[in-house]
């Protein structure tokens, strides 16, 4: 698609994003879609000039002063230029960025929480996403809150389902368990629909995130991101944080150093997503806006789609099939192929291959050569993964499936009758592995939730910093742009709140001062503080981490107009050792 007149006079790109506030799939974006600010006691004035100029509005946002509609390009100008109107930004698009108990559940601690008795009851976390396959074995007997629009309880594309399942899959007698086992609430908001949930947009996500609100949740997850920040949204954002709601979202898969939003928002925790050997992955974006890793590589979670099954000896495994795998069942006795490089003896056998050496594709290949009648590779490391073929493969069905599982049947059940199916069940109960920051983010919604809901009287603020000053520190000693401040911990963040995390109060000490000024109608703060021999500060404005420094001083360039005041705490870096706050008017 041509980029339009209206993207081109912003000096934006829009990507891909999603049709309406009903999260509707159309065929394209509407390139043509925008936030307008209105000045306070106007909207009655805007509303009529956009409706006169062939607007269709999408959402009204009272807190704000703006609308998010779409304009015909030929009267951009013309609103930009109105004098009831302060700012005309891009609408900007937000993308989905995909009993076993998942490696991930014990890498951030959440077992040795539960064994204290605390396991996410009475705290609501609302996930903002393509849905919930409601039906699906692993939600019954979860607590779901509601949702909106009407089809919350449905999934087209899976990833929702696969997001929640992190959060809060039940620890009963099949599939996986979540972060929180207890009596937890999930609220649902769609915004992606459609077989590949391909885009939102911010105003839908500000609608989201406000409707999350007004719901009760203490935590939002959003597993998702775009390119584009938007001053409107930032400042939804900020008014939810100033509320009490901690939101959380992905860092981004595009393995770059771009900033993507809501996750670089200040008053957003921004997730990476790292391995099981806890090294950060490949697509993982790395800024100076992430906060916090969690797992994000060979995630197993909840699904509506069965892709494929596997049995062995009356027992079912879990398996995936193989992108472009043929569709179809075959049986046959189970044989160990190795590292399945070349064609072997296999007429009508099940062969177990190790990955390694070769492709995917080359391996079923060589199945299909031997005779086999399907292709089960396992992983050569722990856990399991999804893979593809690249392009259609043989007329025999082909799966993927964990180390341990596939070790266990080349160690006991070779000779033993296998049956393997790729055909699938798109309203089943499906788990399915899955890659992504998408995937870390629900690991620390869920951390969120669970500490919290040992005492709900804390606040954002209070938590987000427990989990902050307690993650286990990766890579660079302190906090670095691949993995934030590290491994988020459950168990070191409720200790931290539950004594540890008593905030010790000011160092009386430790002091900072702060002078405002205007540069072009636009507010700056010249901060400086004293009284701290440490090396490394966070600088906090009205209690939203702004910045980590090196030195005495900082400028804030907040971009703010007008008059009003600010609060600011400078703490030594990943401690509550802090000033006292401080308010600066302007």
């Amino acid at each position: 698609m041509k980029q339009s007149t209206l993207v081109r006079a912003l000096g934006l790109g829009l990507a891909m994003a999603l049709g309406s506030s009903a999260a509707v799939a159309t065929d394209a974006p509407d390139p043509d879609r925008v936030w307008v600010k209105f000045k306070p006691g106007t909207k009655a004035q805007v509303a009529r000039a956009l409706r006169g100029a062939g607007g269709q509005v999408h959402h009204t946002f009272d807190s704000l002063d703006a609308f998010a509609v779409s304009l015909p390009p030929q009267a951009l100008q013309g609103i930009r230029n109105n004098p009831n109107v302060e700012l005309v930004e891009p609408d900007a698009p937000r993308y989905p960025a995909s009993q076993t108990r998942p490696y991930g559940i014990d890498m951030v601690q959440a077992p040795q929480v539960w064994s204290g008795g605390v396991t996410g009851d009475g705290i609501t976390t609302c996930i903002i996403d393509s849905g919930i396959h409601a039906a699906h074995e692993d939600f019954q007997g979860l607590n779901l809150a509601g949702g909106y629009p009407s089809d919350w309880n449905t999934d087209t594309c899976g990833h929702g389902s696969h997001v929640a399942g992190t959060i809060a899959a039940q620890d009963n007698a099949s599939g996986v368990v979540g972060v929180n086992t207890g009596n937890n609430s999930l609220y649902i908001v769609k915004v992606f629909d459609g077989e590949t949930c391909g885009w939102s947009y911010s105003s839908d996500l500000v609608d989201a995130a406000n409707r999350c609100a007004a719901a009760g949740a203490k935590v939002i997850n959003m597993s998702l991101g775009g390119s584009f920040s938007s001053q409107t949204e930032a400042t939804a954002f900020q008014n939810l944080y100033d509320n009490g709601v901690l939101s959380i979202a992905a860092a981004g898969n595009d393995g770059n150093t771009r900033h993507s939003y809501p996750a670089s928002y200040n008053s957003v925790v921004s997730v990476a997503a790292v391995d099981q050997n806890k090294v950060v992955a490949d697509f993982s974006q790395q800024t100076d806006q992430v906060e916090l890793a969690a797992p994000g590589v060979g995630v197993l979670s909840t699904v509506p789609q069965v892709s494929a099954t596997a049995s062995v000896d009356g027992a079912s495994y879990i398996v995936s099939g193989l992108e472009f795998t043929h569709q179809g069942s075959a049986s046959g006795a189970l044989v160990n192929g190795g590292l399945c490089t070349s064609a072997g003896s296999w007429a009508g056998k099940v062969v177990l291959c190790e990955r390694g050496d070769i492709s995917f594709a080359d391996k079923v290949n060589n199945v299909y050569a031997g005779g086999g009648a399907a292709a089960v590779i396992y992983n050569n490391a722990a856990g399991g993964f999804s893979g593809t073929l690249g392009t259609a493969g043989p007329a025999i069905p082909a799966v993927s499936m964990s180390q341990a599982d596939g070790q266990y049947l080349v160690a006991n059940k070779l000779g033993v009758n296998g049956t393997v199916s790729t055909v699938p069940d798109n309203q089943g109960n499906g788990y399915a592995y899955y890659d992504g920051t998408s995937m870390a983010t629900p690991h620390v919604a869920g951390v969120a939730a669970l500490v919290w809901s040992a005492n709900p009287t804390w606040s954002n603020q209070q938590v987000r910093e427990a989990l902050a000053v307690t993650a286990q520190d990766l890579g660079a000693a302190g906090r670095d742009n691949a993995y934030g401040w590290g491994l988020v911990q459950a168990k070191a963040a409720l200790d931290e709140l539950n004594g540890g995390g008593t905030d010790p109060g000011p160092d009386p000490t430790f002091a900072v001062t702060g002078n405002a000024y205007k540069v072009k109608g636009r507010v700056s703060v010249d901060l400086g503080w004293s009284g701290s021999s440490a090396g490394s500060f966070d600088v906090y404005r009205n209690g939203s981490r702004i910045a980590t420094v090196n030195g005495s001083s900082h400028t804030d360039n907040t971009g703010l107009k007008g008059g009003g005041s600010l609060q600011y705490k400078v703490c030594e870096a990943g401690t509550a050792t802090c000033t006292a706050s401080i308010t600066v008017n302007y």
